[in-house]
């Protein structure tokens, strides 16, 4: 495989205020340098766009990873195809994911990548939607955290995208009443109709507290929550007596630089026994190959439904993740190069 001397890239130039403009990244080119000892020189064929990139690019002092600085490329999960390896651990032509760079072309170091092989007649963009983040967030907050119960009910916040459309689909599988909250009728039909979820409500319409009521008459046992702000404290009231909450994203918070007050009912982690359990799902990279497997068994078998949105081009890359933040997507968010 002939190895490249150049490398478009996204770069990092202006710390947003609120929302990722067009003034936040520019698509610049660079030089390669040559390889390292235990270095690996990628084509990144796929990349991910994920509500936690917003994170990356603030000032917060707490958070899981360093922020990127300006000046520096743009990072994000990937598919990556190795074109040139300094390591024994990998060969030119081996598929691997990581934490990549927005650019045609990255140099990683070995030990930071995962081999990913796609399940037989998978198409790959799809195997790297379900199976890469999002699967694996979505299965071991529902079902290593919460350890869901037939006949509970569970309520996903931001169910239409990649993480809760999945989050919700294995609360199905493990017999659960599953309400899922969107921003749109549109999408609350979609997870009803075709994602078999019980019950669907638009936020942006519904008086929420009123909805989850009817919605959930016999309480909640579960939040799954992506979202943060009032409707996690519209689930914290409506919560039963030693329910689950799990935190696996605060989209509604992210464009925010600062702290944001809340949530109100969080006294009822103690009148409701409740377990409160924030996760990051990097920290469990080791245990994706066996979540994996189920997750390629059950998109095989018609078990759980995925749909990709995908832009092609890195030059995209910008616009596809503004999408999360505006609505404007509609399934798991992909730039394919």
């Amino acid at each position: 495989m002939t190895s490249p001397s150049h490398s478009q890239f996204w770069r990092f130039d202006n710390r947003p205020e609120a929302n990722i403009n067009d003034s936040t990244f520019s698509l610049q080119q660079r030089e390669l340098p040559p390889l390292e000892e235990g270095q690996l020189l990628v084509k990144n064929l796929i990349l991910s766009m994920d509500a936690t990139n917003r994170l990356w690019l603030g000032e917060r002092e707490e958070l899981y990873m360093e922020p990127i600085s300006l000046g520096d490329s743009m990072r994000g999960f990937g598919l990556c195809q190795i074109v040139k390896s300094n390591s024994r651990l990998y060969q030119e032509g081996q598929l691997v994911s990581s934490l990549t760079e927005w650019a045609e072309y990255s140099i990683l170091d070995a030990n930071a990548v995962q081999a990913f092989v796609a399940p037989k007649d998978m198409p790959l963009d799809l195997a790297f939607g379900v199976m890469s983040i999002a699967g694996p967030t979505a299965y071991h907050g529902l079902l290593n955290i919460a350890h869901p119960r037939p006949g509970e009910t569970v309520v996903v916040t931001a169910a239409s995208g990649a993480v809760g459309c999945l989050a919700g689909q294995i609360a199905k599988l493990s017999r659960c009443h599953v309400v899922g909250t969107a921003g749109s009728d549109a999408k609350c039909r979609y997870l009803v109709e075709e994602l078999g979820f019980d019950a669907a409500i638009n936020y942006r319409d519904a008086n929420i507290e009123d909805a989850l009521r009817q919605a959930c008459p016999n309480g909640i046992d579960i939040q799954f929550e992506n979202v943060g702000g009032s409707i996690l404290d519209s689930c914290l009231k409506l919560m039963n007596n030693n329910g689950r909450v799990v935190i696996c994203g605060l989209i509604s918070m992210y464009n925010s630089a600062q702290n944001v007050p809340g949530p109100y009912m969080f006294h009822n982690s103690i009148m409701k026994r409740l377990k409160i359990e924030g996760f990051v799902i990097l920290d469990h990279a080791a245990e994706f190959p066996a979540m994996q497997r189920y997750l390629a068994q059950w998109i095989q078998d018609g078990s759980i439904k995925f749909k990709l949105h995908s832009h092609q081009g890195i030059e995209h890359a910008s616009t596809a993740l503004q999408s999360l933040y505006t609505g404007e997507n509609n399934g798991k968010v992909l730039v394919k190069l």
